[in-house]
């Protein structure tokens, strides 16, 4: 009682001003925490997606306000204790005070834990713009280690998350009975100063209470935007009329019908000849979550080409992509499409498309039939294009549909479909140099 005596409270009736803002900073910040916890049930939708990284947000926001509080706390002592209670009472108090301690600094910490340790991969944005790390060392551990530790961190933020319950109703409760039916222990006034003990209708409590309601519906009516539906676009994209464009191609579309038939036509070759993709081609992806369209590219391809209209016997195809170089516009999105449940890069770091049967199927279009392996499984798939050459230039637009699930492209819980379907739209869009002319 000593250090009571002489600190900075010492007869004072009530908290510091700083011990106050920080307490009640935490308490709507908590407050809103649980409510934005109570709609992240069900699958991952975006809307839970978005939840879960406002949820991180702010658990991350709790975690540093209440160790700045218990800072605070240790080296400014509290006021002395109202006279007029009971033993018991300072006794429950102490426990209730100590008990939101360990909460308000554990449960944020089995939550980074968890976040640490997960299966899939995504990187923490406090409120979408600063980036948070993963717990030190634990890309270090090994895989039965860190399973041990998310569950360790999953049970630990449920428990945790049960005593915070708990600790809430007697805080309240005591809190209550003190500032409604004991006019002598004023114990409301020492974190709302100037409430009067005993006043049912004192303004200070009114406010609080009217305060508290607007942080749980925030928590109960906050939208987060969802991730965005797909990366900004690629630079010096082929300019090419948007009428030839297919639904879900991202790039510009392959030359019309008319300007094809303008063009002076290649001379006939026995021979397939080498082309050289050319800068502004690419390689997008379309496919929907919850709704939602998502749009993306690979940055890292290339493709050994051997063509020739009148050698399509001889002709040959291979595309090498870099499915770690996949960006779709949200940084969050992108970093968890490597990881074993999505691309699985770290084992099958390239896709590789081959074709060696081309089929014409009329002016300008032909089918490549030929196979995708990816994820170490190999699948036929058909790509049907248009093409046109003129100068040794051609200009290639083709559309495929690959099945996901044939793959393995997307593990656990998204291995249905009822989120993102299975067929994955593919589009190429290229152009390409030949020295022969």
């Amino acid at each position: 009682m000593t250090a009571v005596r002489n600190g900075p409270n010492a007869g004072r009736s009530r908290y510091a001003s700083v011990a106050i803002a920080l307490h009640w900073l935490i308490a709507l910040a908590i407050v809103a925490q649980v409510t934005v916890a109570w709609r992240m049930g069900g699958p991952r939708t975006p809307d839970n997606f978005a939840l879960l990284q406002l949820h991180k947000s702010i658990g991350v926001t709790i975690l540093v306000l209440s160790i700045l509080r218990l800072g605070w706390r240790l080296t400014n002592p509290p006021p002395p204790e109202p006279p007029g209670l009971a033993r018991w009472e300072i006794v429950l108090s102490q426990i209730v005070h100590w008990g939101f301690y360990v909460i308000m600094i554990g449960m944020p910490l089995t939550g980074w834990l968890m976040v640490s340790t997960s299966r899939i991969q995504i990187p923490t944005l406090l409120y979408g713009q600063v980036l948070w790390p993963n717990i030190p060392g634990i890309e270090g551990l090994d895989h039965a280690t860190r399973k041990l530790a998310h569950s360790v961190g999953e049970n630990g933020h449920g428990l945790l998350a049960w005593g915070f319950y708990a600790l809430f109703v007697l805080h309240v409760a005591g809190a209550l009975k003190h500032q409604l039916f004991e006019r002598d222990t004023p114990v409301l006034s020492r974190m709302a100063p100037g409430a009067v003990a005993g006043r049912w209708w004192d303004p200070r409590l009114l406010l609080i209470v009217l305060v508290v309601a607007g942080a749980a519906a925030f928590g109960t009516l906050v939208q987060p935007p969802h991730p965005a539906q797909g990366p900004p676009p690629a630079a010096a994209e082929p300019a090419t009329p948007a009428a030839e464009a297919p639904p879900a191609a991202i790039s510009a579309a392959a030359p019309s019908a008319g300007a094809a038939a303008a063009a002076p036509a290649a001379p006939p070759s026995t021979e397939p000849v080498a082309w050289k993709v050319a800068p502004g081609s690419a390689l997008t992806f379309a496919t929907s979550w919850g709704g939602d369209p998502v749009q993306g590219r690979f940055d890292t391809w290339k493709a050994d080409i051997l063509f020739a209209p009148e050698a399509l016997d001889k002709s040959k195809v291979t595309v090498t992509i870099d499915m770690a170089s996949a960006k779709t516009g949200d940084a969050q999105r992108d970093a968890s499409l490597p990881a074993a449940d999505w691309f699985d890069t770290a084992t099958h770091p390239k896709a590789v498309f081959t074709a060696t049967k081309f089929q014409k199927t009329g002016a300008d279009r032909y089918v490549a039939h030929g196979a995708l392996e990816l994820r170490g499984v190999k699948k036929p798939v058909d790509l049907p294009f248009r093409l046109t050459i003129a100068d040794g230039k051609a200009r290639m637009s083709g559309d495929a549909s690959p099945d996901r699930t044939a793959f393995g492209v997307g593990q656990g819980e998204f291995t249905a479909t009822d989120q993102i379907p299975a067929k994955v739209s593919v589009h190429v869009q290229l152009t390409a140099t030949s020295d022969k002319r």
